[in-house]
């Protein structure tokens, strides 16, 4: 895989997706868990996905990819997790089925994160942030500690929002 766009992911309602459907959009790529001390950001999440992404079709798609890396934190099957992110955080932007997100059994997609992000973009735990920009590019990424209301991940959204098309 050399572009963002190649990539296609199990989805977690059962179906697929297809990245390359998002070319020209902004992209915030999360891995997310259900039991973690940061799950609540998945109200941030589903708020900037309705705020910036939801409501035009130029926006920002945020992509949620579930991960049982860290802690053992996403232990629940695909129909658990989907429950607990539509029930607790009414969560509707794109979610991946759970994935592994690090080392060498890592989806492509986290492989060429890591690739195009260097050492230190390699997740650590999760809610890890990407954002890939128009053109498909990783933009910058984020830790656990940027929340997604966060000034600086709202001002590289921003700015990503605003290149060309």
């Amino acid at each position: 895989m050399t572009s963002f766009y190649d990539f296609r992911l199990p989805a977690l309602d059962g179906g697929e997706i297809d990245i390359s459907r998002w070319k020209g959009r902004p992209v915030l790529i999360v891995n997310t868990a259900s039991e973690c001390g940061f799950t609540k950001q998945y109200e941030g999440l589903q708020k900037l996905w309705l705020e910036t992404g939801h409501a035009t079709l130029d926006g920002l798609i945020i992509l949620g990819v579930p991960s049982n890396d860290f802690g053992k934190q996403e232990p629940g099957t695909s129909e658990q997790i989907r429950q607990f992110c539509q029930l607790r955080y009414g969560v509707s932007f794109p979610m991946a089925a759970r994935s592994v997100v690090r080392g060498t059994e890592a989806i492509p997609l986290f492989r060429w994160l890591a690739k195009e992000g260097g050492f230190l973009s390699l997740p650590r735990w999760n809610f890890y942030k990407y954002l890939i920009d128009r053109q498909g590019k990783l933009h910058s990424w984020f830790t656990p500690l940027t929340d997604p209301q966060a000034p600086r991940l709202l001002k590289a959204i921003h700015q990503v929002n605003e290149q060309p098309r």
